[in-house]
């Protein structure tokens, strides 16, 4: 069991005096119940035990392969048994305790307002089977700032997506441990599977499902704000850092600096935006990501020519100013000091691309001689 559940190998293998067993014994027996339950693997682990290069790389397989037998088991039973139903009638849904996946526990998202419904898509067997109830006051845990919110009052047009899920691994959430260890209603028993609702897009509560049962996060920019989010209130530390690492890495595609991009009049706008840098920044401060402020500074400071002038930019401004929590003699403000940092590193690396620096100092030169 210890071999299944944690793919380990104890260094004892428990035989010897006092135990009424030998190691040939114990021996024995783990080859006979590795070939009767198809676990090769097992008894070959404990053949290699003594050379430590082997047991390295066998582990490192083993972990491997684990992570993708969940990811596949993820898709075949979390991914393929999610329920698509009327927002308005998702409260209504119940579902028994005995079902074939074993699970313990529904998470519900709602369809963004703007997001086309998705009527083709085909109810499981367990979604064929749910009748009405009365079930309307499930929890509701809202994810990011409420200014931004895009999720109004329900709506027989719009969709619900309830994914059945597991506690066991949802546990791996500090906030589903303190909700699910505690006298919460959540953690109390009932006829039925609880419903909690998570205030987010189901593609953004598939990547944190995904990321909680398979430790892979694979997902695009555009939702890696959405996915910090999440992140942040659930407290997966992991999963912030990583939507933190996407925002930051594939947003600098879109960083050229203003003098390398085609400028015509002084409406031109950056070309192909894929990210809100405002939001990124404001995003950072929220989720107290020092990363993601010092991306949005830099990337502020590549293209400064576009966003000087916006109203949008001199609130941000003002909005740093006012996170200033102890006053000093001589105030600075964090956003622009970091902003003039880098406007200087642009600059200064043009100048040597140029030589200016170099034809600087000759001149100088040449003027003192």
């Amino acid at each position: 069991m210890r071999y299944v559940y944690l793919g380990e190998i104890p260094a004892e293998l428990g035989g010897g005096p006092g135990t009424g067993f030998s190691d040939e014994d114990i021996l024995k027996g783990i080859e006979k119940i590795s070939k009767h339950l198809e676990i090769r693997s097992l008894w070959e682990a404990i053949l290699d035990s003594d050379d430590r290069r082997l047991s390295r790389q066998r582990r490192t397989e083993e972990i491997e392969k684990g992570r993708s037998q969940l990811e596949a088991w993820f898709s075949d039973n979390i991914v393929r048994h999610k329920v698509i139903i009327d927002m308005d009638k998702a409260d209504e849904v119940k579902w028994d305790h005995d079902n074939g996946i074993f699970a313990d526990v529904l998470l519900r998202a709602d369809e963004p307002i703007d997001s086309p419904t998705d009527d083709t898509s085909s109810p499981s067997p367990d979604t064929q089977a749910a009748t009405p109830t009365n079930n309307t006051d499930e929890t509701n845990i809202p994810i990011g700032p409420a200014s931004v919110s895009t999720h109004p009052p329900s709506s027989s047009t719009r969709k619900s997506t309830l994914y059945p899920t597991h506690r066991a691994l949802l546990l791996r959430s500090e906030f589903f441990n303190a909700m699910f260890s505690s006298t919460f209603r959540e953690a109390l028993p009932s006829s039925h599977l609880h419903i909690i609702s998570i205030d987010c897009s189901p593609a953004v509560l598939e990547t944190v499902l995904k990321f909680l049962y398979t430790e892979k996060a694979d997902f695009g920019i555009d939702i890696a704000v959405d996915v910090l989010f999440a992140a942040d209130l659930l407290l997966i530390e992991r999963l912030k850092q990583k939507a933190a690492t996407v925002i930051s890495t594939l947003g600098n595609g879109t960083m050229a600096p203003a003098s390398d991009l085609e400028i015509v009049g002084a409406e031109n706008v950056p070309q192909e935006e894929v990210i809100n840098i405002y939001d990124v920044i404001r995003a950072g401060w929220m989720t107290r990501v020092p990363r993601l402020e010092e991306f949005g500074a830099r990337y502020l400071a590549s293209r400064l020519e576009y966003y000087i002038e916006e109203e949008d930019f001199s609130d941000l401004i003002k909005e740093s100013a006012a996170r200033i929590q102890k006053r000093q003699e001589t105030d600075s403000i964090e956003l622009l000091d970091d902003v003039r940092y880098y406007l200087s590193e642009r600059f200064r690396l043009r100048f040597e691309e140029a030589g200016l620096e170099e034809m600087m100092k000759e001149a100088e030169e040449a003027h003192r001689g």
